[in-house]
């Protein structure tokens, strides 16, 4: 049986306070994984198509960043061969139906919108948490972790 590899996290949120956030609830869910932080859509880029990528990779993706937005990224990701069976879980404030059809159209896995309300934020984001310590990933060798 191959080896099991850890999942490793790509935060692309811009809002330094979000990215905090974010993390701080993730591990409150005892999610256990590194978490890389991109601050535009252009670091994700040369992130995802560096020698340093991990392996193993799931990309938290906000849609409104400086650079290259969202879209951009997501569909740069799906539509090349290296990159393409990446899972996407879109993380964004923006909750237009068009914009959640637009970006599964596009090839995200998942679209969370951010509640404005930082109780109601943290708690979805400790959800999702506990949703990714339970989600198989494409190639059944990696995996997200939690701690018991």
């Amino acid at each position: 049986m191959p080896e099991i590899q850890k999942v490793t996290i790509l935060l692309a949120e811009d809002d330094h306070g979000h990215a905090r956030l974010i993390e701080k609830n993730l591990r409150r869910a005892n999610l256990t994984n590194d978490i890389i932080k991109a601050h535009d859509g252009q670091q994700v880029i040369d992130y995802l198509f560096s020698n340093d990528c991990a392996p193993a990779l799931l990309v938290l993706l906000d849609l409104n960043m400086p650079v290259l937005d969202g879209y951009q990224v997501l569909e740069r990701m799906k539509t090349d061969e290296r990159t393409k069976r990446i899972p996407v879980v879109i993380l964004t404030t923006t909750d237009d139906a068009r914009e959640v059809t637009r970006c599964y159209e596009l090839g995200c896995n998942a679209y969370i919108t951010k509640p404005v309300d930082y109780e109601q934020f943290s708690e979805t984001i400790h959800k999702l948490g506990l949703f990714l310590v339970a989600m198989m990933t494409p190639d059944r060798r990696m995996t997200l972790y939690g701690s018991a």
